[in-house]
């Protein structure tokens, strides 16, 4: 009570305020009426207490000079000084430093030393040891790119050149310096980083002196399974650590690095941040303080101030910051002298432990063709919009190549440059680009780009001993080793070379990686046109290429080529004549040409030859021939660049540009794609003197080489996969070649290197082939598999057929041949677009598919295409079809708007459309890889078409799934305007303008080969290598690779063996990935236990014959090593089955998970080397939300365990189940899938265990619904309860109140198992089953129906049938009255009449059908006694003939003549001849007869229940119970006999009271309405009233009749006078409700604009936020708020309401800024009164202590506002404790206030202590009256 008592002192003298509290309530007032500025934090020089005692003019004096002072700029490198504080991001790790990102662009660095003191010395122990420490990781191995991290400035270097270096420290010392141990607070956040680690937790140094720091292992197990870098922290990892609690003065922390507690950390006042220990990193709640061009003021933490530049606002709210607006805040960086506080309010930084978003490799580097300029700032740069949405920033010096080219009125917003990405600066989640030519244009801009044996253009920038460095960009520098800079050593290099020069250089080495380039200044070298040997894969024998010597011997020579291969020369292989002393002849460094012999890529060796076998002796020498040189020259596979020399019909004439001479050769035009339709478009486009790089030798046809651009062609002959000669092919081979000749019964392909095979017609396709040339064109490229070989006659036969040929993904393979074709169209653009022409080629390429034009139109044909024209397509045809027409009528003349759907350069045409939905602005949408869409088939070109998604966006996908899918029937083949579903396959488009995708899902006609699993046991193909190993062998070796669930080991450099993951540990953690506790490199011990067969992967016992022919199995489990091995691996079976047998149903076992099989739904593990088993899907859990995703679940490698349940039909694996054996007992619950739906009927669920199951609609949930299946679709997975198990026959439940039991969920429709559960006058839901002549069916559960008889359906006479089958559809969900049960003829009969069950009727009162009820009754029993007075027996009788041409009786009446009648109703009239029964009887069997169309009248026998007579007896009797009131107490009989006339007498009398009292009911006024004419009736009589008419509203909705509703409403509105707005309104409320809840928002948003019109807007208004809070809402409330804010700002109780709105859902933040809001826009006057009342509502639903602080503040303005003590009073009464209510009245009785009022203070003060307090309080009470009483006489006597 104390702090309330000196924040509000009471009456009389008021109490000094401590120094603490003074900032804090003027900071409360300030922000109540925004009146006061704060000071500056960073220019806090004073103490508190001195700025506590400041004028507060003069603070707002001081405030607004500095406000104007302020500048708010970025960052730049000339501010950062020493001790400065950064949060900055990893952008890269090496072993020796970490770069980080920092905000604005910068970049520092942290060196190894300056990570934290464990880490230092453990580094200094190292060098001082001289060998490697076992719990040392490398900054590789424990900082990641994307982490933040704090840091602190040790230094800014400046270089030679001017350029400043910031050099960085994330030492926990230097960065926590300004925090001591009595500084420390629980829920501080902090960087700490890991100093030890111990057995319950770890120690973090957090750079506190005097303090303990721990961290126990359980609140870090969370965190290091999130992040999944090993089973535990490293020394000297970084942490984000929240305090959790502080213990001795702060000499002991405990913490917490939990995500969750992270992410939700807040600086807050409570942890008493100061501006000496504020850290980078701080997520703070800040407010607005002023809004600035170049970004924000904020304050935080009460008393700091801090800026925010332009570069770090969040970008979807940039322009939207308003004064005092309250938001989180990140604070970057803090400057050590001047304060400054920088912070971010970007999302990605304001959960702490995040990260900040990165950018794509593949837009690195990238050149944008229209960036956007969003924003231009004079003194630092430019931001723009990318093509793709993303933000970027250029610097003023990249805007333009120098400052007096720059053009500032370039830049305003909306203009478009051509810029090119060159870095992404992480902090700032922005892309840096440059609009600089040479940027753009340069080839290389980060040493990504730069590849091996690329020639560089580069400038010297130092020499030094090592070599001489090269700078090539701004970004890159290489390096030239002493060795490099010339063909010869240079002693005094820097004679040749001086700084500055430039250089051409080589590239021998590139490792992006770790920045290093290392170039070559060789002539040789660098001018060389020989192929570069970068890879041993690259050195297939007989290549020829140019090296240099490293080192020469006695042996032979070590050559050396790029990327530090190397091979060796034997002596005999130096030259043709013997060189005793190969050191005298060759010298390091020399540029030498040798040949490739023999190479082992694997084994990294490389033989080669100094004898050229296949070059002339003298190179200069020019020979007699040019075939003789171009036979030695070129060998097939060898890649070179040409020239174009002339162009003919067959192809091209070429030169080859090599370094010796130009070598004449031919392109064959088919030979210059894999495409029919670019071979043609490249030979239209190339011209004499283009030249095509990478042209693949083919052969040698006669005079002439042939080459080759079929780039599948290429690859196969680089790939190895070819074969040179007929020896080496093997039936089953997949061979890449080309149709050399098309044949009526046959295809020959030939291969490179001159096989040829024939493909039979049979062979040739999976469909049936006609005409062979249908399918198959010359130089098509193919792939063929080699069916069989004849050696004799050296004859290959293939097949063709795509299902032998593809690798089984058709989406993959059609996706790469799109992505190829489109790769080759965009060299063709380059082409194009290099040569420069302004022609129209030039214009075609600017033209891609979406790309809009204006164009004018030219002539509309006869078929319905058009012609266009226009300035952007001259010289081009450009071409509509009639559908792309659209809708549009066009005439020649007229200007329209087309886009491109694609471009034929070949013929010149461009294909455009016309249709709205492409023309309309698509909309940035982002789309994911292998996403699915729906998509419309626009062009058809040849090989692909154009499609249209679903926002508009163009894709291409391939017609053709493979090579060889080239022919379809007209039935398959693609058509405009068709809907196909398509993958997305890429989500940017490319230069030609389109998205790739691919098909599907298709079914197409390709069959998958399956691999036998044990194939894929070793998953990469170990060499089979001869050993001697036997059972028990020791044997060491090297990890060579990890795989989930083996390794494998060299065990010397020829035998590699493999540990399977069984075989690792003696006890395995579940859950844990045992293979992964090994490393690459890793030295074991292993024991040998078995070998597998190399090629079949079969597991061969040691005492196999080919044991030693195998990969051998081995052992790393210590009691293998240690003792004998298990006897399971020493089997001498190969049966799989005996194997299998060892395992027994039941049995648990330790498995390991190999992959989840999606086709096949099983999840395949292993369990030995030799053993594996299958876990089907209903058995890998009894989580339903596992079994939806079971991939994602079980990870590859983890081991688990499952029970055995038995092995598979092929014997030969395992049947497993992870949720033990499953019993599908009564009353068990477990899974199943939806297998099949029946309507009406229920569910079939597939159960574990290949069992099915049932579910009837009656068990599917606990409340019935008019859709029971809606919720179900075939795979889902759903919980099952076991209802019965007999005969292999399963019932089963999906009640929840069956699944769970304690969950006591309300059960609307009870289970009915018996007929004992149905009880007479219940009323029951059920479905109708159907509809017979006897009666409605109904079943009440799946064994038990009930039957409705038609009198009790409706109250209405139906003559046709029919109508109830309309209007009781099978399945209909129904609400029925029992109206009797007979339990032994399991008899149930129902009703559905209103009156029974008390819902509308279910035949609509719409269709006019006649009643029968008792109104209709009297009118006739009336008509029939008149008629009986007359004695005319004639008249009499032709009333019966008119009755009988009746159309529609008035009155059927049901007439049982025996026991044994069926109970058929028949009608007819009560005038009939009483006197003569056999006459009556005979009137009666003609009319049967000719109402005989009337289908009840043809049943001859009742409704049965079964074939049993008695049970017809029964039905009889129930109906003659049932029957209607007046024949209720008669006999049956009795009807029969003739009425006396006292009889007939009673009756009349009996009729006319029954008359009377239904007249009286009807005149009743209490009486409730039963149907619409009753209520049509009411609003007759009161139709002002809307009471009636939202109850007649309120009756239709009971039916779910809404249209009908909808209909009264219109009518009342129209009908109530408009003089009554009130019950209009109510109306219109009621209208508007109904529509939220059974309409659209779109029909609700039409209403409101009605009833806007008609009625005040603001009670509209109201009413609607008050429906949306009632039905939950809440976005659409506060919309509707926020608009009403804006429409009705001067309307208090606007405010007022969304105040309490706010409240209710908990935002009381929200609350106190929309009161300073409400102050701002209502006029003074209304200040007291809105404080107040938000005050009133703080205390009923908000922060009470709040509400006491607004009423403080105002009442210490006001303080004789009586009005606002008064209600003060009452809330404190209520709220508060005693103490404080008489706090409040003792200040109020020495208030200087009327004595009237003061009068009525005494007396609430008075009466409060006689109702809470004790006399000695009462007589206080009354003294203190005594003495103001006293005290005023006085004053008025003086």
């Amino acid at each position: 009570m104390t702090s309330i008592e000196e924040n509000f002192p009471r009456g009389g003298i008021q109490k000094k305020p401590t120094e603490r509290k003074t900032p804090n309530l003027k900071l409360e007032r300030d922000n109540l009426f925004a009146v006061h500025h704060e000071e500056q934090s960073q220019k806090r020089k004073r103490s508190q207490k001195d700025q506590g005692k400041q004028k507060k003019f003069k603070t707002d004096k001081t405030a607004t000079a500095k406000d104007n002072v302020v500048d708010i700029e970025p960052l730049t490198i000339e501010a950062v000084c020493e001790g400065m504080l950064f949060l900055g991001c990893i952008k890269e790790v090496s072993d020796y430093e970490l770069v980080i990102s920092l905000p604005n662009g910068l970049l520092g660095f942290v060196p190894v030393t300056q990570i934290c003191d464990a880490y230092s010395k453990m580094l200094s122990s190292q060098v001082a040891q001289g060998e490697l420490l076992e719990d040392l990781n490398s900054l590789v191995d424990m900082y990641y790119p994307g982490t933040l991290v704090r840091c602190i400035v040790t230094s800014v270097e400046k270089s030679a050149d001017g350029r400043r270096s910031i050099k960085l420290s994330i030492d926990p010392k230097k960065v926590n310096n300004g925090l001591n141990a009595s500084a420390l607070a629980s829920g501080m956040l902090l960087s700490g980083f890991v100093s030890s680690v111990e057995d319950h937790g770890y120690l973090i140094d957090i750079g506190v002196g005097g303090t303990h720091a721990f961290l126990p292992r359980q609140k870090a197990q969370n965190y290091i399974k999130a992040v999944k870098r090993g089973p535990d922290l490293k020394i000297g990892q970084n942490l984000n650590c929240v305090i959790v609690e502080v213990k001795n003065e702060g000499r002991v922390v405990h913490l917490s690095v939990d995500r969750s507690d992270v992410t939700a950390s807040l600086a807050t006042e409570r942890q008493n941040w100061t501006l000496s220990n504020l850290l980078p990193g701080l997520v703070v709640k800040a407010r607005v303080q002023k809004v600035a061009p170049l970004g924000i003021k904020l304050n935080f933490l009460s008393s700091f101030t801090g800026i925010v530049d332009f570069m770090h606002m969040d970008p979807e709210k940039s322009i939207n910051y308003a004064a005092d607006q309250v938001m989180k805040a990140c604070i970057l960086s803090v400057h050590p002298a001047s304060k400054v506080v920088r912070l971010t309010l970007r999302q990605a930084f304001l959960h702490p432990g995040g990260s900040p978003n990165q950018l794509s490799n593949d837009r690195m580097g990238a050149v944008v063709e229209e960036s956007t300029v969003k924003a231009f700032y004079k003194k630092f740069g430019a931001v723009f919009e990318l093509d793709d949405g993303a933000l970027a920033f250029a610097r003023l010096k990249h805007l333009s190549k120098n400052r007096k080219s720059f053009k500032p009125g370039a830049f305003k917003t909306g203009c478009k440059h051509k810029s090119r990405i060159i870095d992404y600066s992480l902090m700032d989640e922005m892309c840096i680009v440059s609009l600089k030519y040479q940027i753009i244009e340069a080839r290389f801009l980060q040493y990504q780009d730069i590849h091996t044996g690329d020639v560089v253009q580069g400038k010297v920038f130092a020499l030094k001993s090592v070599g001489m460095q090269v700078k090539v960009t701004d970004g890159i520098k290489g390096l030239v080793p002493s060795m490099h800079l010339a063909d010869v050593i240079l002693k005094q290099p820097e004679k040749k070379y001086s700084i500055g020069d430039e250089v051409k250089c080589r590239v021998l080495e590139c490792n992006p990686a770790g920045k290093k380039l290392i170039l070559t200044l060789k002539r040789s070298l660098v001018q060389s046109k020989l192929p570069v040997l970068s890879s041993y894969e690259d050195a297939k024998p007989g290549v020829i290429t140019h090296g240099f010597v490293v080192c020469a011997r006695e042996f032979g020579c070590i050559v050396k080529f790029y990327n530090d291969v190397k091979g060796l020369v034997p002596k005999n292989e130096l030259s043709s004549e013997p060189i005793s002393c190969p050191d005298k002849v060759f010298h390091e460094g020399q540029v030498v040409k040798v040949m490739v012999l023999k190479c082992e890529p694997q084994q990294e060796r490389l033989l080669l030859s100094f004898r050229l076998s296949s070059e002339p002796a003298l190179e200069g020498r020019k020979e007699c021939t040019p075939k003789k040189k171009q036979e030695v020259k070129y060998q097939i596979g060898e890649m070179v660049d040409v020239k174009v020399l002339k162009k003919k019909d067959n192809g091209l004439e070429v030169s080859i540009l090599e370094g010796e001479g130009n070598v004449v050769a031919s392109i064959p035009t088919m030979h210059l794609s894999d495409f029919i339709t670019t071979c043609k478009l490249l030979w239209h486009c190339l011209q004499e003197g283009d030249v095509l790089p990478r042209v693949m030798c083919l052969g040698d046809k006669g005079e002439r080489i042939i080459l080759s651009r079929k780039s599948a062609v290429i690859s196969a002959v680089q790939e190895e996969q070819v074969v040179r000669n007929f020896s080496e092919i093997q039936p089953g081979m997949l061979l890449t070649g080309y149709v050399r000749n098309v044949m009526p019964f046959g295809v020959f392909v030939e291969f490179p290197f001159g096989v040829t095979g024939l493909a039979p017609k049979m062979s040739m396709c999976d469909k049936f082939v006609t005409d062979t040339k249908d399918h198959f064109v010359v130089g098509q490229t193919v792939i063929a598999k080699v069916v069989s070989i004849d050696e004799e006659k050296q004859r290959v036969l293939l097949n063709l057929k795509v299902s032998e040929c593809s690798s089984g993904d058709s989406a993959a393979e059609s996706f790469a041949l799109l992505n190829q074709y489109f790769k080759e169209m965009i060299e063709i653009r380059s082409l194009l677009r290099r040569r420069g022409e302004p022609s129209m080629a030039q214009g075609l390429y600017e033209l891609v598919p979406g790309k809009e034009l204006q164009l004018v139109v030219q002539d509309v044909k006869e078929d319905g295409s058009a012609l266009f024209s226009g300035s952007c397509v001259t010289g081009l045809t450009v071409t509509a079809t009639r559908y792309h027409l659209g809708d549009k009528n066009i005439v020649p003349g007229e200007k329209t708007k087309a886009v491109v759907l694609h471009v034929d350069a070949l013929t010149s045409k461009v294909y455009v459309s016309l249709r709205e939905q492409l023309l309309k602005q698509r909309t940035k949408q982002w789309l994911t890889e292998n996403s699915q869409h729906s998509a419309i088939v626009q062009h058809i070109a040849e090989g692909f078409a154009i499609v249209s998604l679903e926002k508009g966006q163009l894709a291409a996908i391939s017609i053709a799934s493979h090579f060889n899918d080239t022919f379809r029937f007209d039935s398959e083949k693609l058509k405009v305007g068709q809907t196909i579903s398509a993958t997305l396959k890429t989500v940017k488009m490319n230069d030609c303008g389109v998205l790739l995708a691919v098909q599907g899902p298709v079914k197409r006609n390709v069959f998958v080969r399956v691999r036998n699993e044990s194939e894929t046991a070793l998953e990469e193909m170990l060499p089979a290598v001869k050993h001697s190993l036997s059972l028990g062998d020791v044997v060491t070796g090297t990890v060579k690779s990890v795989k989930p669930t083996h390794v494998t080991v060299a065990i010397d450099d020829k035998l590699t063996g493999s540990i399977h993951a069984s075989r690792i540990l003696d006890e395995v953690p579940i859950g844990s990935f045992p293979t992964y506790t090994l490393k690459a490199g890793q030295k074991v011990t292993a024991r040998v236990i078995g070998g597998r067969d190399v090629n079949t992967h079969r597991y061969l016992p040691i005492t196999h014959p080919h044991f030693t022919q195998t990969v051998p199995e081995l052992s790393i489990r210590p009691s293998e090593i240690e003792g004998k091995v298990t006897a399971m691996l020493n089997l001498e079976e190969e049966n799989a089955l005996k194997k299998l047998g060892l395992y027994s149903v039941g049995q648990t076992v330790t498995c390991f998970v190999k992959k989840y099989n999606i086709l096949k739904n099983w999840l395949e593990v292993e369990v030995t080397p030799d053993i594996r088993g299958r876990v089907p899907h209903l058995l890998l859990s009894l989580n339903t939300k596992v079994l939806k995703h079971p991939e994602k679940s079980f990870k590859n490698g983890q081991a688990i365990t499952a029970t055995v349940t038995g092995t598979d039909v092929t014997k030969t694996h395992l049947c497993l189940s992870l949720t033990g054996i499953q019993s599908l007992e009564q009353g068990t619950i477990t899974v199943g899938m939806v297998k099949k739906m029946t309507p009406h009927v229920g569910l079939t669920i597939a159960l574990p265990g290949g069992k099915t199951g049932k579910v009837s609609i009656f068990h599917l949930n606990d409340t019935y619904t008019e859709n029971p299946l809606g919720d179900f679709k075939v795979g889902k997975i759903v919980r099952c309860y076991i209802l019965f198990n007999k005969n292999g026959k399963i019932q089963l439940s999906l009640r929840q109140s069956r699944l769970n039991p304690k969950s006591n969920s309300k059960v609307e429709d009870v289970e009915i198992t018996c007929i004992k559960d149905v009880k007479k006058g219940q009323l029951v839901r059920g479905y109708v089953k159907s509809i017979t002549q006897s009666g409605v069916f109904f079943g009440l559960s799946p064994s038990l129906h009930g039957r409705i008889l038609f009198q009790n359906v409706s109250p209405y006479f139906v003559q046709k049938h029919s109508l109830y089958e309309k209007y009781l559809p099978e399945g209909k969900l129904l609400t029925a009255k029992v109206l009797g049960v007979s339990e032994k003829g399991k008899h149930i009969e129902l009703s559905l009449l209103p009156e029974d069950t008390g819902m509308p009727c279910v035949l609509p009162e719409s269709l006019g059908l006649p009643r029968y009820d008792a109104e209709e009754e009297k009118r006739k029993a009336r008509e029939m006694e008149k008629r009986e007075e007359l004695k005319v027996k004639a008249k009499r009788r032709r009333g019966n003939s008119e009755s009988e041409q009746e159309a529609k009786p008035k009155k059927r009446k049901i007439c049982p003549a025996d026991e044994n009648d069926s109970g058929i109703e028949v009608y007819y009239r009560e005038e009939e001849d009483d006197d003569d029964q056999e006459e009556e009887a005979a009137k009666r069997k003609p009319k049967i007869k000719k109402r005989g169309e009337a289908p009840r009248l043809q049943v001859s026998v009742g409704f049965t229940w079964d074939e049993d007579m008695n049970a017809m007896d029964t039905a009889v009797l129930n109906q003659k119970e049932e029957s209607s009131e007046s024949e209720e107490e008669e006999d049956p009989q009795s009807k029969l006999k003739k009425q006396t006339k006292k009889e007939k007498e009673l009756e009349k009398q009996k009729k006319e009271k029954e008359l009377c009292k239904l007249e009286a009911a009807l005149m009743d006024p209490s009486r409730q309405p039963q149907s619409a004419d009753d209520f049509d009736r009411l609003v007759l009589s009161s139709p002002n009233s809307s009471i009636l008419w939202l109850q007649y509203m309120a009756f239709h909705l009971q039916a779910t009749e809404i249209e009908k509703a909808r209909a009264v409403a219109e009518r009342a509105l129209k009908t109530i006078c408009f003089r009554e707005e009130q019950e209009k309104l109510n109306v219109w409320v009621a209208l508007l409700n109904l529509e939220n809840m059974y309409g659209s928002e779109e029909t609700l948003m039409k209403v409101f604009e009605r009833a806007v019109q008609y009625n005040e807007p603001l009670k509209v208004f109201q009413h609607l936020c008050d429906i949306y809070a009632n039905s939950e809402k809440y976005k659409q409330a506060e919309e509707l708020y926020h608009t009403m804010l804006k429409r009705f700002r001067q309307e208090k109780s606007v405010w007022l309401k969304y105040a309490s709105f706010l409240l209710k859902q908990g935002q009381t933040e929200a609350t106190h800024r929309l009161l300073e809001r409400a102050l701002k826009a209502l006029a003074t006057k209304e200040h007291v009164d809105v404080i107040s009342r938000f005050a009133q509502l703080e205390f009923r639903f908000g922060d009470s202590e709040h509400a006491k602080a607004l009423f403080e503040s105002t009442l210490s303005s006001y303080p004789k506002r009586t009005d606002i003590w008064s209600i003060y009073m009452d809330i404190m009464i209520k709220h508060g404790s005693q103490k404080e209510v008489r706090d409040i009245f003792e200040r109020v009785i020495h208030l200087s206030l009327a004595p009237k009022k003061m009068k009525f203070f005494f007396k609430r003060y008075l009466d409060y202590e006689k109702k809470f307090g004790t006399t000695e309080s009462v007589l206080a009470v009354k003294r203190a009256a005594l003495e103001y009483v006293e005290t005023k006489s006085s004053l008025a006597d003086a």
